[in-house]
């Protein structure tokens, strides 16, 4: 169950739809607290436009409103000065929020503060050249984190410009690309476990294949492997409108793949196909002679129908 609602922290409060087994809100408590007597029951998503809808600041203290998002992508930028994190990655995010608008994307970020004071959030905002939801809008914040279920920050979230979106891994995708040229950031069915999306592994579960390769190019006959099972997946839960409850990494030889291994408790064998649940401290393990594509689909429809025995972490 805690795999399913995806459940990285408690206390946690998901709202579920008992007749779709649907989640209907993943931060409940926020829900609880802001709305203590129910009046908005039973709390399901609404649209991006009508959650930020309202005034929206410049930092030079002008104000446009939120109806000026409308055809852009947007970035939706939860953040705080108090958060060294967060200060690093507005550094860079200010170079690609330049890059991706001289490149001529209708782009535009909307800063939700957790400062803890107007002052902090006078003072970070500065630094900002986009917008941001007024800091004493703090109703208009809470429900943004609502909706996005928001745990902790630095989180970018990104949106086409119909207000889906387009993926959650905003941070990880602005390091991982300072250029921009993958911009918009469209989920990849299949990553190469790095030390800058390694992040993602305590987003949820994750099929990890451990591969023996130390060159760059050596990982590409392992994510065509499994890249159609990955695809085929995330095209499953696209059509139902629901995240996908699993993400896919190749790992090859190196000092934070042995970290990992270490940290896990796996055997030193390669290949070895794993699934890493971080957040249940769980793992599996299918330690086989030859990975074959039909060996992943069978590893991953059990992983997924709760008939695997999970290992601690």
């Amino acid at each position: 169950l805690i795999c399913y609602l995806m459940v990285t922290s408690i206390p946690s409060l998901v709202f579920v739809d008992a007749a779709t087994g649907k989640v209907v809100c993943r931060n409940g408590l926020l829900v609880v607290r802001d709305d203590p007597k129910g009046l908005e029951f039973p709390w399901g998503p609404k649209p991006f436009v009508e959650v930020v809808a309202g005034p929206l600041l410049r930092n030079n203290r002008q104000t446009t409103d939120s109806s000026s998002l409308e055809g852009h992508y947007v970035g939706v930028y939860f953040s705080a000065h108090w958060c060294p994190p967060c200060r690093s990655l507005t550094r860079v995010l200010v170079e690609s929020y330049r890059t991706i608008k001289e490149s001529g994307h209708k782009f535009e970020i909307v800063f939700v503060s957790a400062d803890r004071s107007e002052e902090s959030f006078k003072q970070y905002f500065s630094e900002m050249p986009w917008l941001a939801v007024p800091y004493s809008d703090e109703a208009r914040r809470s429900r943004l984190n609502r909706l996005y279920g928001i745990q902790g920050i630095p989180t970018l979230i990104l949106l086409d410009t119909e207000g889906h979106v387009v993926t959650r891994q905003g941070r990880v995708e602005v390091l991982n690309d300072p250029e921009c040229r993958l911009f918009p950031w469209h989920p990849r069915p299949v990553l190469e476990l790095n030390e800058s999306n390694a992040v993602q592994l305590h987003e949820g579960p994750c099929l990890v294949l451990f591969v023996d390769a130390e060159e760059e190019g050596e990982l590409e006959p392992a994510k065509e492997l499994i890249q159609p099972i990955a695809e085929k997946l995330m095209a499953k839960y696209k059509a139902k409108e629901e995240e996908t409850p699993l993400l896919f990494f190749v790992a090859g030889e190196d000092d934070m793949t042995d970290s990992l291994r270490d940290y896990t408790n796996l055997p030193e064998a390669a290949p070895l196909l794993t699934i890493l649940d971080m957040s249940a401290r769980a793992k599996y393990v299918r330690d086989v002679e030859e990975i074959t594509p039909a060996v992943v689909e069978q590893f991953v429809g059990e992983f997924l129908a709760e008939k695997l025995k999970p290992e601690p972490i």
